[in-house]
């Protein structure tokens, strides 16, 4: 497997651990908020290749509790559910960032993960917009983590473009029953879409407001703002 990037130390990336982040090339959609769209459309080498990966993970167990997997899209490798496991064989807590399109491959990587955070980007009717040619394939991963084998949290990045407050209900209705779903704040810096940058993210209390309408469907709501 190979990386476009390592970021040796993060605090906020898994929720109450100090982890490295590993950066995976490419992706199946083509958000137009996103801010690591250089690795996701266009991915250029060098790439960090994974036994160079491993030896840096390991000269830094003394600092890191956990590993990230994020991208990009990582279920698109094929080789992820491997190197995962050697993750966990080496004794990091492991977390894996996925926007839900390969449940199949999501299933082989749960015996070696301990936190999943699933992207639930807007409602269905709106995926279109982001590459997506429907959303089946999400909705079977929502059900697979609602299951509870693994820790998860469902995740909305308020794009003001992409998510209202009739999308904030869809979603609410999508996730119906989840354990914790997080609110993310948009941040209108580099992104794939230059005219995302124009866009003015929503204020404190339309979120709040966010927050109170997915009370409805999950037991636990993060605001990270």
């Amino acid at each position: 497997m190979k990386f476009s990037g390592i970021q040796k130390i993060s605090l906020i990336d898994y929720p109450n651990k100090i982890a490295s982040v590993l950066f995976t090339p490419g992706c199946n959609l083509r958000c137009g908020f996103c801010h690591n769209w250089r690795i996701a459309v266009d991915p250029q080498p060098p790439f960090l290749q994974e036994a160079t990966a491993l030896e840096l993970l390991e000269a830094r167990k003394r600092y890191v509790d956990a590993v990230v997997v994020t991208g990009g899209e990582p279920c698109i490798h094929k080789e992820l559910p491997k190197f995962l496991a050697k993750l966990k064989e080496r004794g990091f807590s492991v977390k894996l960032d996925t926007n839900g399109f390969f449940p199949d491959v999501l299933e082989e990587c749960l015996g070696s993960v301990d936190y999943v955070a699933l992207d639930v980007k807007t409602s269905p009717e709106k995926y279109s917009r982001l590459g997506a040619s429907d959303t089946a394939e999400l909705m079977r991963t929502v059900e697979i983590l609602k299951t509870g084998k693994v820790p998860y949290e469902f995740r909305t990045t308020l794009v003001p473009d992409l998510v209202n407050a009739e999308d904030v209900a869809c979603i609410g209705e999508m996730v119906k029953g989840a354990s914790t779903v997080a609110l993310q704040q948009f941040v209108p810096e580099d992104t794939l879409d230059k005219s995302f940058q124009a866009l003015r993210p929503y204020a404190p209390e339309d979120i709040k407001g966010f927050a109170e309408t997915l009370h409805k469907y999950a037991q636990n709501i993060v605001l990270r703002v």
